[in-house]
């Protein structure tokens, strides 16, 4: 049928109508951005219109709401662009081959600082928010999942509460199959799995690791969807019911994503003691990152945590062999066919962090070197299907992971004059401090009001430099010829005997630490004979020296390993509980947290129980009671701690429900982190840095024989608190 004129399917877009209005407004915007940026000012003047922005800044972020937040954005990037101008036409002008080279480098780093920033703006202006669609009301218009968990080496200790959590997942049992993909080819594994009564799939081989382990599952399995689940990432009952409703309403969606949340502290939380006090380095990402990326039709497949449509996944080559990052390449492949995904900010799963900063740093090697990989091989700024805004996204993605030779670059860059003598920014100190100021003051106070709850200001200083040398190397020889990267896996669930310092991991910190504490030395030695109109000089200098000793003083900090002696985590839990002592008596009580080992209660009033004596506990899931058998570990002061007896399969998968299982456990405890001033998290970061350098100092002089007293550090995490 033809349709007539008043068919809506004859009418233009309502926008269309309005696009001439918006690309001369876009136009105009850039015109008068450029006259900006360009306009040349005398000193006095530029000090002039940076007061003025930065009042302009402050007062529009009193105001709530985005647009405010994108007010602030624009002055930002004006102010930003403004100083880039300024770096680019009259700061290169540099007497001498070495101060050309090392200005060059800042440059770089400037350069790639500002894309970033900008990208960032992009990504994060305007998340979308997205909530659950509700599914059907009749359960048998559900369709079926299969639910994969793949496993390598992990123990099966770690593997068993997720699939025991996965089996308690509300869904009709007849369209949902459990699987465990036992790369490890493991006897013990296939023995659970049968008792457990979940499918235990192997393989003759481990080509393409984790991507190619799923796509032999495929081969073996029917189901409409693929759920996939890390093997110690622990779902919640009502995951599935939170993530399908979008897919039915649909039909070209391919992905749905939710949080990796992580229930025990990653080595910067646990040897620094910022275990949820602090937004770890995670929650950027899935806090608002991806939420903006949703915005674009931009969300990225993470490897856990996700739902994929069957057919869009197959029709796509499964999930993507040809980079060691296969989820978010495979992400890539569905937007470039045309396909949509979505990401959902509810936590409805749970897993163990890296437990120690080396496996910490492996992780993340491999996440920057499939990303390079992805760069080179499957660029997004080349070929077809994306639009521009999933360009620009996934763009900012890949560079990010570049981060470590421009971190390197700031960690070393005041050295160049404190040291050498060389001059890397051709303006005097007054201008500097005139154009760098309001640029670095304009980013750090919009990036504070967008990343808030999810970032806390200087923390990502430390990250980065805590990864930079680590993450500059394989990045560049991916950049190089991406056919030589490689697949590990993060190792989850081990322990921690003892306190030490890693030496090893630490020696590039203590490499740009030493050479720091020398500029320091020069400065002061070269405050004495400068002339007077390069003393300014030499202070901004030692300022950004001093600036940087503190953030390694961080780093050293980080490589101090805290012990980690329990088996298992504790996780905060406070829900009804009933305790039941062997001489009849019923308590109504509260827990306060639990492990797969044990439970922590607090008792309304004292009961007359002690040390060894059994007793039981009942939790509830719903209406539904679940008892355990448990033997009293210490009792006092109103509260008591049990350790669970040995349960069988069904108890086992009762405890989970009641517990790691729970619908509110994690979204409940996630993205709550109040706002925090800079100078709050100055104080904090240098307090941690002192700590650090003392441990540091402490290590080294033990190993020289010396005998200094008792070891301070136990103390390190509640100084840095």
């Amino acid at each position: 049928m033809t349709p007539s004129p008043a068919h809506p399917a004859a009418q233009p877009p309502a926008w269309l109508g309005l696009l001439p209005v918006r690309v001369g407004g876009w136009l105009l915007a850039l015109v008068l951005l450029a006259l900006v940026v360009i306009t040349p000012l005398t000193l006095g003047q530029q000090l002039l219109l940076s007061v003025t922005c930065f009042v302009a800044a402050l007062v529009v972020g009193r105001a709530r709401g985005r647009f405010a937040s994108l007010v602030m954005m624009v002055l930002s990037v004006t102010v930003s662009s403004r100083y880039l101008y300024w770096r680019l036409t009259e700061t290169l002008v540099l007497p001498g081959v070495l101060d050309l080279t090392l200005g060059a480098g800042l440059l770089v780093a400037e350069v790639y600082a500002f894309v970033v920033l900008v990208l960032g703006y992009v990504q994060t202006a305007w998340p979308l928010q997205r909530r659950p669609v509700p599914l059907p009301a009749d359960p048998a218009h559900w369709p079926t999942v299969d639910l994969f968990i793949p496993t390598y080496n992990e123990p099966l200790d770690v593997v068993r509460s997720s699939v025991l959590a996965a089996q308690t997942i509300d869904w009709p049992r007849d369209k949902l199959r459990i699987y465990v993909l036992d790369d490890g080819r493991r006897e013990e594994f296939r023995v659970f799995c049968e008792a457990a009564g979940v499918e235990h799939l192997t393989r003759t081989d481990n080509r393409h690791a984790k991507a190619g382990n799923i796509n032999a599952a495929l081969k073996h399995t029917h189901g409409e969807f693929i759920a996939i689940f890390d093997c110690d990432h622990i779902p919640t009952r009502s995951f599935l019911q939170i993530a399908m409703g979008w897919f039915g309403r649909d039909p070209k969606l391919g992905m749905v994503q939710l949080p990796h949340y992580f229930f025990s502290a990653d080595p910067f939380e646990r040897n620094l003691g910022t275990f949820g006090t602090v937004p770890n380095e995670g929650e950027l990402f899935y806090g608002l990152i991806q939420d903006g990326n949703d915005l674009w039709n931009a969300a990225f497949f993470c490897g856990s945590c996700a739902v994929l449509r069957r057919t869009i996944c197959e029709a796509v080559g499964g999930i993507a062999v040809e980079t060691v990052t296969e989820d978010a390449h495979t992400a890539l492949k569905m937007h470039r066919a045309g396909y949509n995904t979505a990401y959902l900010a509810l936590p409805q799963a749970a897993g163990l962090a890296t437990e120690s900063l080396s496996g910490h740093v492996g992780q993340r090697i491999r996440w920057a070197r499939g990303m390079a990989q992805i760069f080179r091989t499957d660029n997004p700024l080349l070929g077809r299907g994306l639009s521009w805004a999933q360009r620009l996204c996934y763009l900012n993605a890949m560079l990010h992971f570049l981060y470590g030779l421009p971190r390197l670059i700031y960690l070393t860059a005041p050295l160049a004059y404190l040291l050498l003598g060389a001059s890397v920014i051709h303006a005097s100190a007054a201008m500097i401090f005139a154009f760098a100021l309001p640029h670095i003051l304009h980013a750090n106070l919009t990036n504070s009001r967008i990343q808030g709850r999810f970032r806390y200001l200087l923390w990502n200083e430390v990250y980065e430099a805590v990864l930079a040398w680590y993450i500059f190397r394989p990045t560049l020889v991916a950049l190089l010829n991406p056919k030589l990267g490689s697949f590990n896996v993060t190792a989850k669930g081990g322990l921690i005997a003892e306190r030490y310092f890693d030496a090893q991991i630490a020696k590039p910190y203590l490499v740009l630490l030493l050479l720091n504490v020398v500029g320091l030395g020069f400065g002061v030695w070269r405050l004495g004979w400068v002339p007077a109109h390069d003393t300014l000089t030499v202070w901004l200098n030692m300022a950004w020296t001093v600036y940087n000793v503190l953030i390694l003083g961080a780093c050293v900090a980080a490589a101090n390993e805290a012990q980690q002696r329990h088996e298992t985590h504790r996780v905060r839990l406070q829900v009804a509980a009933t305790l039941y002592t062997p001489d009849g008596v019923s308590m109504r009580c509260e827990t306060n947290d639990f492990s797969r080992q044990g439970l922590g209660l607090r008792l309304p009033q004292p009961v007359a129980a002690k040390t060894d004596d059994r007793v039981s506990v009942a939790l509830f899931a719903g209406a539904q009671e679940h008892r355990f058998d448990a033997v009293v570990r210490h009792h006092q002061d109103g509260r008591m701690g049990v350790r669970l007896d040995a349960m069988t399969l069904a108890q086992e998968r009762a405890f989970v429900q009641c517990t790691t299982a729970r619908a509110d456990l994690w979204a409940a405890r996630w993205g709550n982190h109040p706002r925090a001033s800079v100078w709050s998290v100055l104080a904090h970061i240098s307090r941690i840095s002192v700590i650090g350098l003392r441990d540091m100092s402490f290590h080294y002089l033990r190993q020289a024989g010396l005998r200094i007293g008792p070891d301070p550090r136990p103390s390190v995490r509640q100084a840095a608190k």
